[in-house]
Parts: structure tokens; sequence; C-alpha cells
């Protein structure tokens, strides 16, 4: 499905996206993915003599499930702009919601746009990125 410019309106959500478990299983394979081989990532004694309770996700990687809500929506060739803040660390065991929404409908240099404004919260409510992306749509 294609989504038109002419077909949506500020104030309408993109169907969140929700991420799997995030399992020490899924933190070593990002770590391997991603070359962020940090101690804190999958060494809970690292962890815990740093003062953690265990170890906790990479910030990217629940920015890459923010990717996967706009590459959901729309193909990756339609972003033109996209950035968050990190807000709370992500623990392991909880899944990532996704959100978004327009907030600004536009036309920049023959272009139409969308703004979003995009979120991760983990399922037990802690609100970890936020963001917006800039989209055109035809």
């Amino acid at each position: 499905m294609t989504i038109e410019f002419d077909s949506v309106e500020v104030g309408d959500e993109l169907p969140e996206h929700v991420s799997p478990e995030i399992t020490r299983h899924v933190l070593a394979l990002f770590c391997g993915s991603s070359g962020d081989h940090n101690p804190m990532h999958v060494d809970i004694d690292f962890a815990k003599s740093s003062g953690m309770s265990d170890v906790f996700a990479h910030g990217m990687l629940s920015m890459a499930y923010l990717a996967q809500l706009l590459t959901h929506w729309v193909p990756q060739s339609q972003l033109r702009e996209w950035n968050v803040r990190f807000l709370a660390i992500t623990p392991v065991h909880v899944r990532v919601k996704c959100t978004g929404k327009i907030i600004e409908k536009f036309t920049s240099d023959g272009e139409n746009l969308v703004r979003l404004d995009i979120n991760a919260h983990t399922d037990a409510g802690s609100h970890t990125l936020a963001g917006e992306a800039v989209i055109a749509l035809n």
C-alpha cells in the first residue's frame, strides 16, 4: 500500500511497531552485527561491577526498531530526516514499542513532506527514545 500526501492528516498515527523480547542472545547478536562490543551490554559481571543490576540494550538497537517503524510505513528511499534523543536505558527482557504521529504537513523543494513525532517505550513503561522524522509522500 502506498501512502499518499493527500490521504494523511496532522494527528494521524502510524501503525505501532513492537520488537521481539530483548534477550541476552539478541544483545550478543547485535554486538556482532553493530561492532559495538561494550561489555555493559553482554557481561553481567561487568555491568554489576559498574553499579548496574544487569546488562542493558544498546541505544542503537532501539533506534533500529524505530527505523523499522518508519520503513514498515514507507520505503526507506522516502526518509529525508531522522533524529532521536536517548532518554533512558532499555533493560533486557522487555519489548520496545515504537510509535509515530504526523505533526506537520508541508512542501519543500517541490516535495510533499510530513514531519513525524516518533517515540520508543518499553513494555514496562519507560520512555527510552524521542525524536522526529521527515518523510516524503507522493
